[in-house]
Order: structure tokens, then C-alpha cells, then sequence
């Protein structure tokens, strides 16, 4: 920090003992505290711990009022924290709150599902027909309780499927092939009697 404090760089204004208190116009006013005395820099973007908020006058860095808030949006809200701590909900814990789940690979609690019971299982089917096959499938589903689309995606098995034995035979295809053999019995008939009958 002290070579940052010896040059000037993007300071409107600039002390030899303090650094910047004003900034070029696309720059970030960065305060620190050492001890007793105040310091200032100008940066191209906030450091970890800080957000940046543009004004008329100056834009500047804003320190997150969470220690454990390695990133945050605004004052009081995180959008990711230091190594240890888990977000959740804008905040950093050091464990996660009740009713959610640590997520190691993103450092975020995650509501745990609240699942509703298993509807019915639907009919058992084969690509869209309930009949005419030996083997089918049927689907039951439920749904996350108190849940927003981000949620219930993360929650565990909201359908599941089983093999089903269906009818083989569906209703009517015997009518329907004992009428086609008596058709072509009956023209089979005309042409043999036709055949006879002109010759």
C-alpha cells in the first residue's frame, strides 16, 4: 500500500500524506483505515470485502459490512463469502442454518425439499398406447412443497417410473380382425363364384 500511496495514479486530487480523495471519472475511490490516519487510492475495480456504488461527484468502494463476505452486492447483502463460511440468502454462516444443506462445491446452503406425498401411478403405457404390447411403463410424480423452480430442481426424485405388464390384446382388434377375415372370405367367394359363373 505504501507504493500505491507514493504515486498518484488516476487521483484528481491527491495527498502526499493521505493518497487520493478524488478520482477520475471511470475510477473507484478506495478508503482504508491504518490506525489513526485515513489513506485513499483510485482502482479500476473493488478489491475482495468491497462494492462499488457510482455517483454524480465520485464512485466509490464501499467495505461489506459482513467480515465474512468476501463479495457483496450491497452493504448487508453477500454474493460470495470468504473459504470457511457457507451463503445463504444474501448472508455467511459459518454453518448452515436449520432446514438447509451445506453445499461444499459452491459454498451455499441449500433449502433442504419439503416433498409432498406420491400422486397415483398414471396407466400403464408403451408409447402412448395402453394396450398392445406385453411390457409398459408407469410414471407417479410429487411435487416440492413450498418451493421455487431453483429449489424443487434440486430436490431429490420428483417422479419415478416402473415396468408394468399391459394388455396384449387391446379391445376390439380381435373383432376388428375377425370382420377384415370374413371380408376377404367373402371376396375370395365372389371371385371363385365369378370365375365360375363366367366361365
Amino acid at each position: 500500500s505504501a507504493a500505491l500511496l507514493e504515486n498518484c495514479t488516476g487521483c484528481v486530487m491527491c495527498s502526499e500524506d493521505n493518497g487520493c480523495f478524488s478520482c477520475q471519472q471511470r475510477l473507484f475511490l478506495l478508503i482504508w483505515r491504518d490506525g489513526i490516519r485515513q489513506y485513499g487510492a483510485c482502482i479500476h475495480a473493488c478489491p475482495p470485502g468491497y462494492f462499488g456504488v457510482r455517483g454524480q461527484e465520485v464512485n466509490r468502494c464501499i467495505k461489506c459490512r459482513s467480515p465474512s463476505c468476501e463479495s457483496c452486492f450491497s452493504k448487508d447483502f453477500c454474493m460470495k463469502c470468504k473459504e470457511q463460511f457457507y451463503l445463504h440468502r444474501g448472508k455467511c454462516f459459518s454453518t448452515c442454518p436449520p432446514n438447509t444443506t451445506a453445499q461444499h462445491s459452491t459454498r451455499e446452503c441449500q433449502e433442504k425439499c419439503e416433498l409432498a406425498t406420491w400422486g397415483t401411478w398414471s396407466p400403464c403405457a408403451k408409447q402412448g398406447r395402453t394396450c398392445g404390447s406385453r411390457w409398459g411403463s408407469a410414471t407417479r410424480l410429487r411435487e416440492a412443497v413450498r418451493s421455487s423452480k431453483e429449489e424443487a430442481a434440486a430436490c431429490p426424485m420428483l417422479s419415478e417410473t416402473r415396468k408394468c405388464r399391459m394388455k396384449k390384446h387391446c379391445p376390439g382388434e380381435k373383432n376388428e380382425n375377425k370382420k377384415k377375415e370374413k371380408r376377404d372370405k367373402k371376396q375370395k367367394r365372389k371371385k371363385v363364384l365369378d370365375s365360375v359363373m363366367g366361365t
